[in-house]
């Protein structure tokens, strides 16, 4: 139980106070806005490229936990795919819904990795990141062309897709640090005390955000299918990756580390792609806050483990 309390504590009260800091009007949408664009395009970037970037040369050798993990991904969104189906779930909702229930929050991940494990667990995160975030943004571009209700043509989401992981940050400063990683492999001083400054900053500005922007308003208009979609990401994908670790013989301190990966509450991001893509937003609002709030649940779970 201390371990549980020593890891997730701190994460979990800087959201809190990110929300109650908005509550009281300490914080603006515009501020938070602004936040979220300097953590996402610059600060989170850069700290991954220096962790990955001074990290040991065999960074990828865990290749066992990181299929396990895609594979996860996959199972889960096949799964949701029936589920819409089967369930009749209608097309305005298919895609913020199958988003919920596989994408993960890569600033809490960050966090509690950080805190559990040191170093060794942020550049394995780092490497997950890079690995998952390209496949996670085509199956949802793939669930909200089919499902969606847009006007925009299956080309046109196509490129926006592709444009959109050529572009994206996170997977650029993973990319840059497993070069520099495989290359250079360590940064002047001069450098990395630069680069440790810029991450204390990161990772509280990012958990504050998160905090300020949640909202349980459309929870009850949409608690059958934030539920569903929470039992999905917090329970399905945690239980399929135990399953897929296991029968690849991943064990120990990478077994603990993927699945609290999996754990992980969903991305914010999928509010910002049910947006551009014509899905349910507010749908998409209330599964973030109600995976954000029972992932304390599934994470304390996989520190237990």
């Amino acid at each position: 139980m201390a371990m549980v309390i020593d890891n997730l504590f701190p994460v979990f009260t800087l959201i809190a106070l990110g929300s109650a800091l908005r509550r009281w009007n300490f914080t603006t949408e515009d501020f938070l806005k602004v936040s979220d664009r300097l953590v996402y395009f610059i600060f989170f970037p850069a700290l991954l490229f220096w962790k990955i970037g001074c990290a040991p040369p065999d960074l990828l050798g865990e290749v066992r936990l990181y299929l396990a993990v895609i594979l996860s991904v996959l199972v889960v969104y096949a799964l949701s795919t029936a589920f819409i189906r089967l369930a009749g779930v209608k097309a305005l909702q298919a895609g913020s819904f199958s988003q919920s229930c596989y994408r993960f929050n890569t600033y809490v991940g960050m966090a509690v990795m950080m805190s559990a494990f040191g170093e060794d667990g942020v550049r394995r995160f780092g490497v997950l990141i890079a690995l998952t975030i390209p496949l996670i943004n085509v199956l949802a571009v793939g669930t909200l062309t089919w499902f969606g209700g847009g006007s925009a043509s299956l080309r046109r989401r196509v490129e926006h897709t592709l444009k959109a992981l050529a572009v994206n940050p996170l997977i650029l400063g993973c990319a840059a640090g497993l070069a520099y990683s495989q290359t250079v492999n360590r940064f002047p001083l001069f450098l990395d005390n630069a680069f440790r400054l810029a991450s204390y900053v990161t990772l509280p500005l990012a958990l504050l955000s998160i905090g300020g922007v949640l909202s349980l308003k459309g929870l009850r208009d949409h608690a059958r299918l934030s539920m569903v979609a929470c039992g999905f990401k917090l329970v399905v994908l945690p239980a399929s990756g135990w399953c897929l670790m296991k029968a690849f013989g991943v064990g120990g301190e990478p077994f603990k580390m993927g699945l609290l990966f999996l754990c992980l509450p969903t991305s914010t991001a999928l509010y910002v792609l049910s947006s551009q893509l014509n899905s349910d937003t507010d749908l998409a609002a209330a599964a973030i806050a109600l995976s954000t709030l029972m992932s304390i649940i599934s994470l304390s779970a996989a520190l237990l483990i």
